[in-house]
């Protein structure tokens, strides 16, 4: 007990300073995991395992989330793969030079330096996913695009570790295409699942049992096993409060995971340094290389960048690949322990940009070349407003009774913008005049302020966060014309009329009153 107690003391005390000093509480439970390693303390029992369903818990929620379209589209397999081709040459050259240098030789020769060089081309999916979920950005065009990348970089790991195992995955793995049908029945489970606990408890079972356990038992990646079950599961229409009821049991088990990643060698002084100097050479190279990739495939210069801050680290996966070459004789123990240090070490690093990430996009964005527009990916230009009198954030039942009066009785061209690809294509499909995007997101707004304001916006998004996010948007970009909004309780009301809004509507009165006057409107018999 007094293993568990300190080890979580360590965490808690130096998650508190980093989140003091402004920088994401993983850095401090990263630094907590070094200094108790350093202090000979052992993981105490259980604490891998609770890492591993922290982790598991994790992919389960980004499969909720995830688009699968974002796949196949060019700029993330095309990035995903020459970026790991490109990055392994440099990679396998610099761990060549420095085992040469600083080590005195390369004992396993060039096939050394290319596993290793190899492991460290992939990202921090845990990293990644982490902080666009501490931003709010994980639904962003440049975070879908980036947890993309990742799960391509994952796919190659899962198949090199398959592949050079002593044994390979069993047939019985064919029969994993069965869970495709079950998920109609397990989505109908999940129709009739109460709330609260039974919710969390489902979410837990469906990532832990036919995700991770049925991978694992036919000799594939678990983890792997437990996106996948996500990603069935997130068309459902309870997929995002699915995703939010385990927020908080994946956020203590990632604890965890970070602590291990800082307790799992004991490195000696040389060894540090070599893994110093790969983090000094290689970060640096991995970010300039998204940003050619991401430019050459047709992403703004902003999206590019910020996808690059993101992505520039070393992942677990790294760790898991170097163990495999030194199973198979191909690396020697001390490049485990040298890729065990320089994981965190990126993390570090990693975590502290990416919380300058938006003053930091600013400054790198200002020293790239001008981009034209129309080379650029049509989810990624600037939203064209030219032809529009008036813009409707949200088109949920409000927002389309607002478009259509405003396009039928007001005579404005209204344009509707709306984060649901399926509903865009449905409203797309009955004429509607509407664009796909995100009103929460920051770089949804880079890209409409670049398209030209119009004089007047419509706040009909029913979460009222969400409308006062879009309305300190605007007011930082200057706009000052007309804007109206809905709510639904009257303290959002006064709150949206002590910021100014011109027009402020409770939905609720507002559906009594046309109710009323529908109710008055009928005849009544006389007999």
């Amino acid at each position: 007990m007094e293993q568990i107690v300190l080890t979580l003391l360590s965490a808690g005390v130096l998650g508190t300073l980093a989140h003091l000093l402004r920088i994401p509480p993983l850095v401090g439970f990263l630094a907590a995991g070094f200094a108790l390693g350093g202090l000979g303390v052992q993981p105490f029992t259980g604490l891998e395992v609770l890492a591993d369903i922290g982790v598991m818990l994790l992919l389960f929620t980004i499969g909720l989330k995830f688009d699968l379209r974002s796949l196949f589209r060019p700029e993330t397999y095309g990035t995903a793969s020459i970026h790991m081709a490109l990055l392994s040459i440099v990679g396998m050259g610099t761990v060549g030079v420095l085992a040469i240098v600083m080590a005195g030789s390369l004992e396993g020769g060039w096939r050394e330096a290319a596993v290793v060089g190899f492991a460290l081309t992939f990202s921090s999916t845990v990293l990644c996913v982490k902080v666009l979920e501490e931003r709010s950005d994980d639904g962003s065009f440049y975070g879908q695009t980036a947890i993309a990348v990742l799960v391509i970089q994952d796919i190659v790991a899962v198949v090199y570790v398959t592949a050079t195992a002593e044994r390979p995955p069993s047939p019985w793995a064919l029969l994993l295409v069965l869970l495709v049908p079950a998920s109609w029945l397990l989505r109908r489970v999940l129709d009739r699942v109460g709330h609260g606990e039974l919710l969390v408890l489902f979410g837990a079972a469906m990532a832990l049992g036919p995700g991770y356990l049925a991978f694992s038992a036919v000799g594939l990646e678990g983890d792997l096993g437990a996106f996948i079950m996500g990603l069935l599961l997130s068309s459902h229409r309870r997929a995002t409060e699915l995703s939010k009821s385990l927020f908080g049991v994946k956020e203590l088990f990632l604890v965890g995971f970070f602590l291990l990643i800082g307790m799992s060698s004991t490195p000696s002084w040389t060894d540090v340094l070599i893994a110093l100097a790969l983090c000094v050479v290689l970060l640096p190279l991995t970010f300039v290389a998204f940003v050619v990739l991401g430019r050459l495939f047709g992403l703004r210069n902003r999206t590019t960048v910020r996808m690059s801050l993101l992505l520039s680290n070393f992942s677990e996966f790294s760790i898991i690949v170097t163990a495999v070459g030194v199973t198979g004789g191909l690396v020697g123990e001390r490049w485990m322990t040298v890729v065990a240090v320089a994981v965190p070490l990126s993390m570090v690093v990693s975590s502290i940009a990416n919380t300058q990430a938006l003053d930091l996009t600013t400054r790198l964005t200002a020293r790239l070349p001008e981009q034209d527009d129309r080379r650029l990916r049509p989810a990624d230009r600037p939203i064209d407003t030219s032809d529009a009198d008036v813009v409707v954030l949200g088109m949920g039942r409000v927002g389309r009774a607002a478009y259509a009066h405003l396009a039928a009785e007001g005579g404005l061209r209204p344009l509707g913008v709306d984060n649901d690809h399926f509903v865009v294509q449905r409203l797309e499909a009955d004429g509607f005049r509407v664009v796909e995007g995100d009103a929460t997101d920051n770089e949804f707004w880079t890209r409409m302020v670049a398209g030209g304001f119009v004089r007047t916006v419509v706040l009909a998004m029913p979460i009222h966060n969400s409308n006062m996010f879009a309305l300190a948007q605007l007011r930082a970009a200057g706009f000052d014309g007309r804007v109206s909004a809905v709510a639904q309780h009257p303290d959002q009301l006064e709150h949206l009329r002590r910021e100014g809004v011109g027009a402020v509507v409770n939905v609720y009165a507002g559906a009594g009153a046309a109710l009323a006057d529908a109710t008055l409107a009928l005849p009544l018999d006389d007999a």
